[in-house]
């Protein structure tokens, strides 16, 4: 198998993180989300939607993030990262697709507003954040509340439905995202920060020291 990917982005390193939980061997392409490449015709032969990442295994040329993840867990047949009881993976199916439509907008806008606008040298919005935070605190209580009396989301070890509901929230701090009152939300993060593939995935090495010095 062979990854496209730029390991800053967020969608990428949850595919980083994932497959290293899932033990699934590639070969890794490296390209550059702010260099464009995404946008060059080699790669949208690939991915028609110029985004990353995307993964090729012989004849098939797969994107979309939380696919490659499903892909790889049935590929190398890892029944913890992804377990084959059925309502497990329903479970798990439901929280990739909540990820993937609700809880990436929630947190996006902050990652924008606080870590790509000063790297741009723009300003963060408040007034942007301030009409955003209705949002990202409704979505946020259904995932506070999932999480009651349970350490991980969808099994009692983790699977592909931990890292994928981490990822858009993967720099939180910078972000700043407004988790002061999810307890929930910050014990689980805390453990999938502790996991020895989430720590791997770390963007931070990537960004260049320059971009990173004008994030405060």
């Amino acid at each position: 198998m062979k990854l496209y990917i730029d390991p800053i982005t967020v969608n990428c390193r949850k595919v980083v993180a994932g497959l290293d939980l899932i033990g699934a061997d590639y070969e890794e392409e490296r390209l550059s989300y702010f260099g464009g490449d995404h946008k060059q015709a080699a790669y949208t032969a690939i991915n028609p939607n110029a985004e990353l990442p995307a993964l090729v295994d012989g004849d098939m040329k797969l994107w979309e993030s939380n696919a490659i993840l499903v892909y790889a867990a049935e590929k190398m047949q890892n029944g913890e990262a992804y377990p084959p009881d059925p309502k497990v993976r329903a479970d798990i199916t439901r929280w990739l697709l909540w990820e993937s439509s609700k809880w990436f907008e929630a947190c996006y806008v902050y990652l924008v507003e606080n870590v790509v606008k000063p790297m741009l040298d723009n300003t963060p919005d408040k007034a942007i954040l301030d009409a955003h935070a209705p949002m990202f605190h409704a979505r946020a209580a259904v995932l506070e509340a999932s999480l009651v009396d349970r350490q991980w989301l969808s099994a009692g070890h983790p699977t592909i439905a931990d890292i994928a509901i981490a990822s858009p929230m993967h720099l939180h701090g910078v972000q700043k995202l407004p988790l002061v009152d999810y307890p929930n939300i910050l014990g689980w993060i805390a453990r999938v920060e502790a996991l020895p593939c989430w720590q791997k995935s770390d963007p931070v090495p990537h960004i260049p020291p320059e971009l990173l010095a004008k994030v405060g």
